[in-house]
């Protein structure tokens, strides 16, 4: 099963990565910059009110939800009844009804209209035992990470604390958490969700505290993971293991070279918290000719390479830190379902 919500997972995460992008304006900048210069950068988008309240939505049945359905004055109709992976039901004397996507309300409807042509006034009971068709993933450094069903309305703390919250070391008389809340996320759609985990979890600020919905993907990476990522136009888009000298040169040829469609002059550090970043926009030709000198890097930084050129980073940041998120979920993902799965990676062109 976990399989099979991982390729489900996978096409979500997949969805939107076309190249989009405003055109780059002639004359806006002048491809060259600081090196090492770093910036805040103000991400679009924040925490929408609507989040924050439970959905009014009703629970709309799918396969392997579990159910008992008896028809009153008929006591030998009792079942306990599980729709199949074809979203179908068997009750008695109706079988194969399409029942995905129905609430039980409407289900109860659809058994009693069926069960009609047998008996006169058919009054039907149902009931739902096990909701596992929608769920939601809960992954990284937790102390009960996988897929959790979405059975009744969930908050980010409450399917953390179903998955038993984050893990943590004692050293020295002291708690550690193990997990790094300033690059932890939650994707929804395919789509980065604002929400700062550090607020959330060290300042109790209850406004990043948003209900789960079905196929939200939550995930804390490791504290002690000591990765930088290259992505984007490079022959090899990977997290390259750190190491304490790595600067913006070594972190490229990790990931075998810039590719035939790279626009190194233009090339996007982002660091620190990804809700709060620090962007850097430096030109690679003139690092490498030696017009500016290198940058060094540091662990999590996330090394963005375009395809052509652009004239506002404030654009494209969130498309960026999309893309670093579906990769990161992608293959998180692939090694939960799939042990030693080959490394998935999105790609979005930036500057198109």
């Amino acid at each position: 099963m976990i399989r099979a919500l991982f390729f489900s997972l996978a096409l979500a995460l997949l969805a939107g990565c076309a190249p989009m992008g405003p055109k780059f304006t002639p004359g806006a900048h002048s491809g060259k910059a600081v090196a090492g210069e770093f910036s805040k950068v103000k991400t679009s988008g924040g925490i929408a009110a609507e989040w924050l309240k439970p959905s009014s939505e009703k629970y709309r049945l799918g396969p392997g939800d579990r159910l008992e359905i008896e028809m009153l004055e008929f006591p030998e109709a009792h079942q306990r009844c599980l729709v199949l992976p074809d979203g179908t039901l068997f009750f008695h004397t109706v079988a194969g009804l399409k029942v995905s996507g129905m609430t039980v309300p409407e289900l109860k409807a659809a058994l009693e209209k069926a069960l009609a042509a047998d008996y006169r006034t058919p009054q039907v009971a149902v009931i739902l035992r096990e909701a596992t068709s929608e769920r939601v993933w809960v992954l990284g450094r937790l102390k009960r990470p996988g897929v959790y069903p979405l059975d009744t309305p969930t908050t980010v703390i409450e399917a953390i604390a179903k998955a038993g919250g984050v893990a943590s070391a004692r050293s020295f008389g002291m708690t550690e958490d193990l997990a790094d809340l300033r690059h932890s996320f939650l994707i929804r759609g395919g789509n980065f969700v604002p929400i700062d985990f550090t607020k959330l979890f060290r300042e109790g600020d209850m406004s990043q505290n948003i209900y789960l919905r079905n196929g939200d993907y939550i995930y804390l990476p490791s504290a002690q993971a000591q990765k930088a990522y290259v992505l984007g136009a490079v022959n090899q888009p990977k997290a390259v293991d750190f190491a304490a000298d790595m600067t913006l040169i070594s972190a490229l040829a990790s990931a075998q070279g810039l590719a035939a469609s790279a626009y190194p002059q233009r090339v996007v550090i982002v660091r620190e918290s990804l809700t709060a970043p620090k962007v850097a926009v430096v030109n690679f030709n003139d690092i490498v000719s030696g017009k500016a000198s290198d940058i060094v890097l540091e662990p999590q930084d996330i090394v963005w390479v375009p395809t052509s050129p652009f004239d506002r980073i404030d654009k494209y940041l969130g498309e960026v830190i999309s893309s670093f998120v579906r990769t990161v979920a992608a293959n998180e993902g692939a090694r939960a379902a799939v042990p030693g799965a080959a490394t998935v990676q999105p790609t979005v062109g930036i500057g198109n």
